[in-house]
């Protein structure tokens, strides 16, 4: 099983593959398959409609939502699909958005870090957010994470916001993806699969929504 297709308008969204593999497509014209440790990066825009499904058994992966400055919200969609190799690598770290040490993502997003975090047990690691990012959170996928308290495997974290430096220990092998930015200035208007940053804005991206809709209802491709 997969999710089948459905849209999206307002947001990027950043898909993170840890195990198995997923076929998609989209109706910016891209398809194809993302491998274990590939990333996607969609940016809807205006309005955009794709669909997936795992290439064989259960695959496990993150996928964020990235709310979109007011530029860029209803703009024409985009996306970018990083191959493992191709995503840079600083020690026990994966740059997927933004920079890192000397690694920097290749994917053109709005300011903001996004990381995939491996370490061994006991090991220590230190985050020194990038200045103005007073926002940030972790979701751990394997382990247990150590900052204040312990944030096991399955569950997410979101930090008081600060720009201070965050300390963790690994209790055991560890991963985790971890977020950090500066907080989003607008208001939230949300849709049943769109973000944005107004209802006049919601209300173009839903309107564009439906129309790609009815195209991909004219031509088969969606038979409801």
């Amino acid at each position: 099983m997969g999710f089948g297709w459905h849209p999206h308008s307002g947001i990027a969204t950043v898909t993170v593959m840890l195990e198995g593999a997923v076929r998609y497509a989209e109706t910016t014209g891209n398809e194809g398959v993302l491998p274990p440790g590939g990333v996607e990066w969609m940016r809807a825009g205006n309005g955009v409609w794709h669909t997936g499904a795992p290439e064989q058994g259960r695959v496990k992966a993150f996928q964020l939502w990235v709310a979109l400055p007011p530029e860029l919200e209803n703009a024409a969609n985009a996306s970018r699909y990083v191959m493992p190799k191709d995503v840079p690598v600083e020690g026990s770290v994966r740059v997927i958005l933004g920079a890192y040490g000397n690694g920097k993502s290749p994917i053109a997003a709005p300011p903001m870090t996004y990381l995939a975090v491996s370490l061994g047990g006991g090991e220590r690691w230190t985050y020194h957010p990038p200045r103005g990012h007073t926002v940030a959170w972790v979701a751990v996928h394997e382990g247990v994470l150590r900052t204040s308290s312990a944030i096991p495997s399955g569950e997410i974290a979101i930090f008081e916001p600060s720009g201070e430096s965050i300390d963790f220990v690994a209790e055991g092998k560890t991963g985790f993806v971890l977020g950090s930015a500066a907080k989003h200035p607008h208001d939230l208007v949300l849709g049943n699969y769109s973000v944005h940053t107004s209802t006049e804005a919601l209300r173009e991206g839903e309107a564009e929504i439906r129309r790609i809709g009815q195209e991909l209802r004219a031509n088969g491709t969606l038979r409801r």
